[in-house]
C-alpha cells in the first residue's frame, strides 16, 4: 500500500489494536490520535505507534485518508458533529462498534454516507485500554465491513484492502445483516452465559457446593461471563430487537426441550445432542468468530509433587509465556487433568510441540 494517514478517535483497546496493527504492517504510515485520557495519548507517542496527538478532535484528522471512531458508542453523536468541521472529502470514515444500525442512521443524519463503511473487528480481550492493545488481536479476526450504500465501491475495495494488509478476514455485510447475525452468535449467547451463572449462584446451597464444582465444561460454556458489565448492557440496548427475536426463540426451544423431558421422548432428547455435535463439530477451529477462542492446551500428568512445576519450569525454558494454568479437579467433559492457557494460538503449537517430544499426552478435543 502506498503512504496513508490514519487518525483514531479513541485510543482504547480496540483503537490502540488497529493503530499497532497499521504501524507494523503498513509501512510509512502516519498516526495521528485523540482520547479523552492523555495517558494514552503519551504512551502511543512513547511508544511510537502515534506520530502525533491532539488534546481534541481539530483540523489536524483533516489530512487523514482514513478516520476511525474507536470512542464508547454513546460518544458518537457528539464525536460526529466535531468529525464533520474536518473532515476531509476524500477521507473514509469508519468506527468499531459491535451494533451498526445505531451508527448508520447517525451518518446518514450527518450526511456522510458517500464517505462511510461500518467496521467491526471481532476481536477483544478481557483487559482494556490502549496499554493493554496489540497488533495481534486483529490476526486471523473476522473484520466486517459494513458499506452504506453510497460509498463509492472502490472505496470499499481499498478499505478491505487495508483490513487484510493488518491480517484480519474481511466480510462485508449490511449493518441490518450484521447486527441479526451478531446478535445470534455473539450477543444472546452472552445474555444465555450470564443467567446461566446467575441461576447456578440463585441454586447454590450455603456451603457453596455448585461453585466449587463448577468446573470444566460449566466453566467453559460460561466463561463470558466474565466481560465488561456496561459494554454489554449497552449491546442490549442497542441491539434490542434483534436479541428479543432470537431470545424468544430461543426460549420456545428450550419448552420444546421441556416438553420432551416431560414425555420421555428418548428419539427427539438424542436427535438434540446429536444435531449439536454434528453442527458445532463443522466449526473452523480458528480464533476468527465474534467469541473469542481460549489458547489452551489440555494434558494428563502424573499425580506426584513436582509435577506441575516441571512443565512450567520446560515452557518457561523455551520462553513460552503462561496466562494461566490450573489442574482441572472436575473431568466429567475433561480429557486431561491440567489446563494451561497461553496468550497467541503460536504459544500454543510451540507448547505442544515441545511437550509431546517431552511425552506428555495431550488432549486434542476443543
Amino acid at each position: 500500500m502506498g503512504s496513508i494517514t490514519c487518525g483514531f478517535i479513541g485510543l482504547g483497546l480496540i483503537g490502540g489494536s488497529i493503530a499497532r496493527a497499521i504501524r507494523e504492517n503498513i509501512p510509512g504510515a502516519t498516526i495521528i490520535a485523540y482520547d479523552i485520557n492523555p495517558e494514552a495519548l503519551s504512551l502511543a507517542k512513547e511508544t511510537g505507534v502515534a506520530d502525533s496527538t491532539c488534546s481534541s478532535i481539530d483540523d489536524s484528522f483533516s489530512a487523514c485518508d482514513y478516520l476511525f471512531l474507536c470512542a464508547p458508542v454513546q460518544k458518537n453523536d457528539e464525536n460526529l458533529q466535531a468529525v464533520k468541521k474536518v473532515l476531509s472529502p476524500n477521507c473514509l470514515l469508519t468506527d468499531v462498534g459491535s451494533v451498526k444500525t445505531g451508527i448508520h442512521r447517525a451518518i446518514k443524519e450527518a450526511g456522510l454516507e458517500s464517505q462511510f463503511i461500518g467496521g467491526h473487528p471481532m476481536a477483544g480481550s478481557e483487559r482494556v485500554g490502549f496499554v493493554n492493545s496489540k497488533a495481534l488481536l486483529l490476526q486471523n479476526a473476522y473484520y466486517i465491513l459494513t458499506p452504506t450504500e453510497k460509498v463509492p465501491s472502490e472505496k470499499v475495495e481499498a478499505y478491505r484492502n487495508l483490513v487484510e494488509h493488518l491480517g484480519a478476514l474481511p466480510l462485508i455485510l449490511n449493518c441490518e445483516q450484521h447486527d441479526y447475525v451478531t446478535a445470534a452468535v455473539s450477543h444472546l449467547p452472552h445474555v444465555i452465559a450470564a443467567s446461566l451463572v446467575n441461576l447456578v449462584r440463585d441454586s447454590d446451597s450455603h456451603d457453596g457446593i455448585m461453585k466449587q464444582i463448577a468446573a470444566g465444561g460449566f466453566k467453559d460454556i460460561t466463561r463470558i461471563a466474565s466481560s465488561s458489565a456496561v459494554m454489554w448492557q449497552q449491546i442490549c440496548l442497542t441491539n434490542t430487537e434483534n436479541i428479543k427475536g432470537l431470545l424468544s426463540d430461543y426460549i420456545d426451544v428450550l419448552c420444546e426441550i421441556r416438553e420432551q423431558l416431560d414425555s420421555s421422548d428418548a428419539d427427539a432428547l438424542y436427535q438434540l445432542f446429536d444435531n449439536a455435535r454434528i453442527y458445532r463439530d463443522s466449526f473452523n477451529n480458528t480464533s476468527s468468530g465474534p467469541i473469542k477462542r481460549n489458547y489452551m492446551l489440555k494434558l494428563d500428568i502424573a499425580d506426584e509433587p513436582g509435577a506441575l512445576a516441571a512443565i512450567a519450569t520446560i515452557l518457561a525454558l523455551n520462553a513460552i509465556s503462561i496466562k494461566n494454568i490450573g489442574i482441572a479437579h472436575n473431568r466429567e467433559y475433561e480429557g486431561g487433568v491440567l489446563r494451561i492457557e497461553f496468550y497467541d494460538e503460536a504459544s500454543v503449537e510451540r507448547a505442544k510441540e515441545i511437550l509431546l517430544g517431552k511425552g506428555y499426552t495431550i488432549n486434542e478435543r476443543g
